[in-house]
């Protein structure tokens, strides 16, 4: 049995078959971990959802904040942006179904027989692992509630920016989703950042990648995550000294479709169709 980790598939379907036959994917034996962003962007979304939902407990999957953006389109509370490519799942007979799929996945998985961590963005310094995994499921909790659109109706917003153990209500919230989905860069004070977006060395002096921040409670763990493709510009392994795996390597900008085995770390990639 193996265990791959996969990046951000963005509903690039043909891509996600290929790369699963170079590692000769076998649904009885294997498992894969799904880092977020299964849809949106590329053209069969509702290919990809459903293949995923289908492979049962083969499969692990953390929400992107694509994904939840598709929640928030099915609820009525967002409106469609030029980009989106989700019309296929908002206009399946089955939309309930799959939305409600996406509001039961964990924010965050740990395999400690495995001795890894995925999340779809990254973790603020403040978190050890076990702490973030209780927060991510206090979200989950919450998304499969009665009362779960009182959430998604504010859950837009980059405040609070800075992690409090006395945060309640939609501002905990807020903020534990941000960091899950979102996260990229925090300034000198630990506050999230969400107007810089480019590869790391590109950011203002005050403003630091989340995953080296050296006071991190996490940076001990190994650490899977998607999220932020131009992450990838160099090389992976030169992540490795923070102890994280960025493998959104950007498949929809023409980039790569990457998988990782974690039994040892090996690399396999697709190039875009």
């Amino acid at each position: 049995m193996s265990t791959y980790a996969i990046g951000d598939v963005q509903g690039c379907f043909k891509e996600l078959e290929l790369l699963l036959d170079q590692i000769n994917f076998d649904e009885t034996n294997d498992c894969l971990w799904f880092v977020g962003d299964l849809v949106n962007r590329g053209p069969d979304s509702l290919k990809v959802l459903n293949f995923v939902i289908n492979l049962g407990e083969s499969a692990i999957t953390v929400p992107g904040n694509h994904d939840l953006h598709l929640v928030a389109l099915a609820e009525g509370i967002m409106q469609a942006k030029k980009s989106d490519t989700l019309a296929p799942i908002l206009e399946s007979p089955d939309k309930q179904k799959l939305i409600a799929w996406f509001r039961q996945q964990p924010l965050m998985h740990h395999d400690k027989e495995l001795n890894f961590s995925m999340v779809h963005a990254g973790l603020p310094p403040q978190w050890e692992i076990l702490q973030a995994l209780e927060l991510a499921s206090e979200v989950t909790q919450f998304l499969n509630s009665g009362d779960y659109l009182s959430f998604i109706k504010v859950m837009y917003g980059d405040t609070p920016a800075l992690w409090d153990e006395n945060l309640t209500g939609n501002d905990r919230l807020r903020f534990i989703v941000n960091c899950f989905t979102r996260i990229r860069y925090l300034n000198d004070k630990h506050e999230l950042n969400f107007s810089e977006k480019g590869a790391p060395g590109s950011q203002d002096g005050n403003l630091f990648p989340w995953f080296t921040i050296n006071d991190r409670k996490s940076k001990n763990e190994k650490i899977i995550f998607g999220h932020w493709a131009t992450v990838h510009l160099g090389n992976i392994r030169d992540f490795t000294p923070y102890n994280v795996y960025p493998i959104d390597t950007g498949c929809f900008w023409d980039g790569d479709l990457t998988a990782m085995r974690l039994e040892d770390e090996k690399l396999f990639s697709v190039p875009a169709t």
